[in-house]
């Protein structure tokens, strides 16, 4: 059975797209834990991040560097943070979060649970800056 994450990238859910290409898609998280945090998934279907060729764990990379741009530049923050969790989803991911301290990135925390306006808010944000 299709991860949640490959009926989002074939459009059997919808997302928050931000951006993709014949290899990776990005979207919002819909329960983000800042404003602004996007998943970066490959589109071939991986369970571990790190079960990926070596040329999609570089790839994947270049391909989130433009997005990682966008969310500094739309949302207060010292920087974008990246992270690796893996286990809520059992298909390869990268997490960008905006970030102004280390507990920023603390997956332990209450999710937020931004409006449907506030979500497409937020990718208009970064769309305009990609």
């Amino acid at each position: 059975m299709a991860s949640i994450f490959t009926r989002i990238i074939n459009g059997e859910i919808p997302s928050y797209k931000i951006l993709d290409n014949d290899k990776f898609y990005a979207f919002l998280d819909i329960a983000p834990l800042r404003m602004g945090h996007v998943l970066v998934v490959p589109k071939n279907e991986t369970d571990r991040f790190f079960d990926l060729s070596e040329d999609y764990l570089s790839e994947i990379l270049v391909f989130s560097k433009p997005i990682v741009s966008a969310i500094e530049k739309s949302f207060p923050c010292k920087r974008c943070g990246i992270a690796v969790i893996g286990l809520e989803v059992p298909h390869a991911h990268l997490h960008l979060v905006p970030i102004d301290s280390a507990d920023d990135l603390n997956f332990t925390r209450k999710k937020l649970e931004p409006a449907s306006a506030d979500l497409k808010a937020a990718q208009q944000k970064i769309l305009e800056k990609l």
